[in-house]
C-alpha cells in the first residue's frame, strides 16, 4: 500500500469512529427532547426483573399478543404490552436460536431469522411452546459472531427477505457474505443483491417495496435506507466473488472507481443502486436499525404511511418519506423523537396506535445507557407544528406542514435556508460532507390551506443532500416548527 494512501487510510478511520465515551456525547441531539413529550410520550413497559430482555424484532400475532425474538436466542409471546396501563405476562415460545433480527408469523407458523439461517417453526400442540423447527434456508456461511442476518416478515407470497452482513463488517470470508436473499415458502434460497456492508433491518417501505437500512463505512458515506433491488449492487464490491454461486445474477458489476461520488459511479456501473434516504451522520442518526410503516390509520397521529426508523446509537427514531422519480428511489428524512432509554433495533406499531421500541445496550455504545428496556411511544393526541414531507418538483420542492404556516414568513424567500452536500464514494470508512454549497430559494408559493409552499429553487444538485433549515418559517399562530430541519437526497430530477 502507499504510503499516502495508507496515511489516508488511517486518518479517515480515526476520523469517522468514535471512541465510546466520545459517542455518547456526540450522539445526534436535536434538544428538542421536552418540546416532543408534548405530542409524543414515552412508556414504559414492565417486565419481570429476571428476564434479560435484549430485543432484536417485533411481531404481532391475530390475537394480540406481542411477538419478541431476542439477541440471546428467545422467541416470547407477551401479552398485556397494549393495555393502557401495562402489566405485561412473558411465555417463552422457543429458546437455543441464534441472534433472532427478523420474525414473521404465517398461516400458524412463525418463520425466524437468525444468524445461520431461515426457519420455520411451528406449535403443534397449542400449548404455546415450538414443537418443530425446520430449516428453510442455510444457503450463506457463517464463521464470525458480526456476521448478522436480518430478516422480513413474509411478504405477500410468503417468501422471507434476508440481508447479510460482511465478515466483522469488512471482510468477505464466508459464502454471501454481503448478500441478499429471497426465501420462499417451500425453501428455495434465491440470491437477488450484492454489496450489502452492515445492514439493521429489511422491510417494505410505505409503497410496499423492499428497503433495508445500512450503516455508515467503507463505501458508505452516512447511514442511508436503500431499496433492495433485485439483481441490484448496493456498493461494497468485496462481495463480488459471490457471483459464481448465484448464476442467476448473471455477471459480476464492473468495480467501482474509489474516491468517486456514487452519483457519478452509478452512470458507469449500471447495476449500482444509490442510498435511497441519506441519514447524515450525527445530525441524523449515528446506526440506523429497524423501521415499520405507521399503519395505524391516523391513530398515531399526523404522519400516518409514513416510515419510522430507530437509531440504536442515539437512541432514537426518525420518520422517512420516499418516492420513485426516473425509476429511481429517492426521499427524505426527519427528526422525531429522541431520549428512549435503550440503543434501539426494532419497532412495531400496534393496532391500538402505538410505536412499540426495543433493543439493547451491550456491543457498542448507546446514548440510552439502561439495560432490557421495552418501551412505547404514545400520541397526546396533540399535533404538533411539523414539516410532513418534501417532495422534489422539476425546479425545486413541494414542502407539506402538519398545520397551516404563517402566509408573511412562509411566503419569504429568505426564511428558507438550503445548504447541500454529497460524500466520497470510497473504500475507507466513512466520508466527511463534500462538494458543499448553499441553494438560493428563488420563490416561495403558499397554497390556500397555508398547508403546502412551492420553493422554486435556483438550481437542484443530483447526487447530493439538500439540507433545509426551516427555523424562521412560522405557523398560522407564530409559533416555531418543533423541528427545524429536513434532509432531502436527490438521485433524480423530475423530467
Amino acid at each position: 500500500m502507499k504510503i499516502k494512501t495508507l496515511f489516508f487510510s488511517l486518518f479517515t478511520l480515526c476520523l469517522f469512529t468514535t471512541p465510546p465515551a466520545l459517542a455518547q456525547r456526540l450522539g445526534a441531539t436535536w434538544g428538542t427532547g421536552d418540546r416532543e413529550s408534548e405530542y409524543y410520550k414515552i412508556v414504559n413497559i414492565p417486565i419481570p426483573k429476571d428476564l434479560f430482555l435484549e430485543t432484536g424484532s417485533f411481531e404481532i400475532l391475530p390475537d394480540g399478543r406481542l411477538v419478541v425474538g431476542t439477541r440471546r436466542g428467545q422467541i416470547l409471546l407477551i401479552s398485556g404490552v397494549f393495555d393502557k396501563r401495562p402489566q405485561p405476562k412473558v411465555q417463552e415460545f422457543a429458546s437455543g436460536l441464534d441472534e433472532v433480527f427478523g420474525v414473521g408469523y404465517r398461516n400458524g407458523a412463525f418463520y425466524v431469522t437468525q444468524q445461520t439461517e431461515v426457519t420455520k417453526i411451528t406449535d403443534l400442540d397449542g400449548d404455546n411452546r415450538a414443537d418443530r423447527f425446520e430449516t428453510l434456508s442455510d444457503a450463506w456461511g457463517f464463521l464470525n459472531y458480526h456476521e448478522f442476518a436480518w430478516g422480513s416478515r413474509p411478504d405477500k407470497n410468503g417468501d422471507v427477505w434476508v440481508v447479510l452482513g460482511l465478515s466483522n463488517s469488512y471482510h468477505y470470508r464466508a459464502p454471501f457474505r454481503g448478500w441478499a436473499f429471497r426465501v420462499t415458502p417451500d425453501g428455495k434460497s434465491i440470491p437477488i443483491a450484492s454489496g450489502i456492508r452492515s445492514a439493521g433491518g429489511v422491510g417494505p417501505n410505505e409503497h410496499g417495496v423492499m428497503f433495508y437500512t445500512e450503516s455508515q463505512g467503507p463505501w458508505n458515506g452516512s447511514c442511508s435506507l436503500k431499496h433492495l433491488k433485485p439483481g441490484g449492487f448496493m456498493g461494497h464490491p468485496i462481495s463480488f466473488e459471490a457471483y459464481p454461486l448465484a448464476p442467476n445474477m448473471g455477471k459480476k458489476p464492473k468495480e467501482p472507481q474509489t474516491g468517486s461520488r456514487i452519483h457519478v459511479e452509478k452512470k458507469n456501473v449500471p447495476e449500482l443502486v444509490p442510498y435511497a434516504v441519506v441519514f447524515p451522520y450525527r445530525k441524523m442518526g449515528q446506526s440506523i436499525s429497524g423501521f415499520r410503516v405507521d399503519n395505524t390509520q391516523g391513530k398515531f397521529g399526523p404522519f400516518k404511511g409514513q416510515l419510522f426508523v430507530s437509531d440504536y446509537s442515539t437512541s432514537c427514531v426518525m420518520r422517512t418519506t420516499t418516492e420513485k422519480v426516473n425509476g429511481v428511489w429517492q426521499g427524505a428524512c426527519y427528526p422525531f423523537r429522541e431520549g428512549l432509554s435503550t440503543g434501539i433495533l426494532a419497532v412495531q406499531f400496534s393496532p391500538k396506535g402505538y410505536l412499540l421500541t426495543g433493543g439493547t445496550n451491550r456491543g457498542w455504545p448507546v446514548r440510552g445507557s439502561k439495560n432490557y428496556v421495552l418501551e412505547r411511544l404514545e400520541w397526546t393526541g396533540k399535533i404538533p407544528f411539523e414539516v410532513h414531507e418534501i417532495k422534489i418538483q422539476p425546479k425545486g420542492f413541494n414542502v407539506r406542514f402538519t398545520l397551516p404556516v404563517d402566509p408573511q414568513s412562509a411566503s419569504n424567500p429568505q426564511n428558507y435556508s438550503i445548504s447541500n452536500y454529497t460524500h466520497i464514494y470510497h473504500k475507507f470508512y466513512g466520508s466527511p460532507e463534500v462538494d458543499q454549497g448553499t441553494i438560493k430559494v428563488t420563490k416561495a408559493s403558499v397554497s390556500a390551506d397555508g398547508l403546502n409552499v412551492q420553493l422554486d429553487l435556483e438550481k437542484i444538485l443530483e447526487g447530493h443532500v439538500h439540507d433545509f433549515d426551516f427555523s424562521k418559517v412560522l405557523s398560522k399562530d407564530k409559533k416555531p416548527l418543533l423541528h427545524t430541519k429536513a434532509y432531502y437526497t436527490v438521485n433524480e430530477i423530475p423530467r
